[in-house]
């Protein structure tokens, strides 16, 4: 498979240490606005080709499946142009801005039969698998409710303050305690109510979330883009409750009984870095023919995007780029 990065940024060395490791993957081609740029990436990670557009990139027939790597407010642009010209797309999170832009680039995957995901990667991990064992194993018992929280501090960070950027915790952090939530309770939401503090230049610092299911499950979610948290996600049930160390990327998974006693620690497999999950999901679409992930089918992007759509709706939050 040979795989390309648009948008050489910070995340995509990570991705890029990750496919370097992977036996099926060969590292075709970067692309970046700036060829030095492009060149520099290439030369360090091994990818045979460097190219100073993104269309330059879109346009060689070679290039089979394209991680998208941009920031928020250009992944709707730069997907739709991989999808045009044929390309398989791995978008990375936030998948777009809003669920409009998300259901025109899966109706165009699906139209021309490409494979289209989202690098959500807490989605494919080896721990949610075992995350739903344990819970279908009733440790904790009937489960009612949750929390969730991923924070960092990152006021320096010019794209998570830049509203033509698509900035603020929502869409970069908050994403993953939303997920953390679906992925536990799949019944349809009931309601959201939702609060923010907004910095200065219109974006939400730090925000939570509550989500209320039809089921009469309850999840309260928090992201915060000025404080460092600790990360935690906590399922609860009538036996007792799951600890997540680290929702971002699963550290270890504890329960504890209804005397808060730990019961078991379940330690999660040793990986590359996290990403190679959602390549080798990607690939295995692929082969199969198929337009979406198993792990991260297109309903669950749409449902993330139209939550997040309603989130935002609630503190008169839109981007320019909408």
């Amino acid at each position: 498979m040979k795989f390309a990065i648009l948008a050489p940024g910070h995340i995509a060395h990570s991705m890029a240490r990750a496919v370097s490791e992977i036996g099926k993957i060969e590292r075709y081609a970067v692309a970046s606005r700036d060829y030095g740029r492009a060149e520099e990436f290439a030369k360090e990670w091994g990818f045979a080709k460097a190219y100073g557009s993104y269309q330059e990139l879109a346009e060689d027939p070679e290039a089979e499946l394209v991680y998208v790597a941009s920031p928020h407010s250009h992944h709707y642009e730069h997907a739709k142009l991989c999808l045009e010209h044929g390309k398989h797309v791995l978008v990375e999170k936030a998948f777009t801005v809003n669920a409009r832009q998300a259901r025109e680039l899966i109706r165009l995957s699906e139209e021309k039969g490409l494979l289209l995901a989202e690098a959500i990667w807490t989605r494919y991990m080896p721990s949610r698998k075992m995350i739903d064992d344990i819970l279908a194993e009733g440790a904790i018992g009937n489960v009612t409710s949750l929390t969730a929280n991923l924070g960092y501090i990152l006021p320096h960070v010019e794209r998570m303050q830049n509203p033509e950027l698509a900035g603020g915790a929502l869409l970069d952090l908050g994403v993953y305690p939303l997920n953390f939530a679906l992925m536990a309770f799949h019944g349809a939401v009931k309601e959201v109510h939702a609060s923010a503090v907004m910095s200065p230049r219109g974006v939400d610092w730090m925000n939570s979330m509550t989500l209320i299911f039809e089921d009469g499950k309850m999840a309260v979610l928090h992201s915060d883009m000025l404080a460092q948290t600790d990360r935690q996600g906590v399922i609860s049930g009538d036996k007792g409750y799951l600890e997540v160390q680290n929702i971002n990327n699963c550290e270890e998974i504890r329960v504890y009984d209804l005397q808060r006693r730990l019961t078991i620690r379940h330690q999660v497999p040793r990986q590359i870095n996290g990403y190679e999950y959602e390549v080798l999901s990607c690939i295995k679409a692929i082969e199969a023919g198929r337009t979406e992930c198993e792990e991260m089918p297109h309903s669950e992007i749409l449902r993330v995007m139209e939550l997040m759509d309603q989130i935002r709706g609630q503190w008169g939050l839109e981007y320019p780029c909408e």
